[in-house]
């Protein structure tokens, strides 16, 4: 009997790590956590931006949102802002938004909870003591969420969000074009779109098919009528 619960207490604690990570899967995210996805209201996006910040991409990708007049959520990693702080606190001076990415950029159902709960720890200490804007939104390296992390998140009011489209910018073949074919690919009208200002985790060089992509974005979403949000102003929390 001891063997029979204690095989049962360990697939519920396995359950509990990696059940949560399904919800990378853009149908189960629809279908068991919806709100995931960062929808908003109809009419508008929030622009997002992942892995930074990074001392040319990020400068080159705040450069063309003053250009174009926008402003977007930057979602941080907690070590790059220890290194490149004084790029993240261009971010927010420039008037956008910082949330958490975690410290490091590894894979949470991968790690212990503790481990996973000091990243989220150290990573939110570090954003709201360097840029003076503590993070109100998370989002996991990769998407992958695990138990122990949500359990941390919610400890710290961070809500975690995903996206609704992506445009895989992070490989070398990506150029402006590509990107913007794969965001339209995903649901645009009242989503949340993620691209990258750092190629910490891409192909070397990528970000330039952001920074080229991000005019040709405008273009398609001024043909929409379709204003472009922070998270903060896309999503209730």
């Amino acid at each position: 009997m001891r063997g029979k619960w204690g095989g049962g207490a360990a697939l519920a604690a396995v359950a509990a790590q990696v059940g949560p990570a399904v919800t990378w899967l853009p149908a189960a995210r629809r279908a068991l956590a919806p709100g995931l996805a960062g929808r908003g209201p109809r009419g508008g996006v929030a622009l997002t931006f992942d892995d930074g910040p990074h001392p040319e991409a990020t400068p080159a990708i705040l450069d063309v949102l003053d250009r174009l007049g926008w402003t977007a959520t930057f979602f941080v990693l907690g070590e790059q802002v220890r290194r490149y702080a004084d790029v993240a606190t261009e971010v927010v001076r420039r008037g956008h938004e910082v949330a958490l990415h975690g410290d490091a950029h590894r894979y949470l159902i991968a790690r212990t909870p503790r481990a996973a709960r000091d990243d989220l720890h150290r990573a939110f200490d570090t954003v709201a003591a360097l840029t003076g804007q503590p993070p109100l939104w998370w989002r996991p390296p990769y998407g992958v969420l695990s138990g122990p992390a949500l359990v941390a998140a919610r400890g710290l009011g961070v809500r975690p969000v995903l996206w609704s489209a992506w445009g895989r910018d992070w490989r070398s073949a990506a150029t402006g074009e590509s990107v913007v074919a794969d965001l339209e690919r995903g649901e645009v009208d009242g989503g949340m779109l993620l691209l990258h200002d750092s190629d910490l985790t891409s192909d070397p060089g990528a970000w330039r098919s952001t920074v080229a992509a991000l005019p040709l974005l405008a273009e398609r979403l001024g043909a929409g009528g379709l204003a472009v949000r922070t998270v903060g102003e896309h999503v209730r929390r």
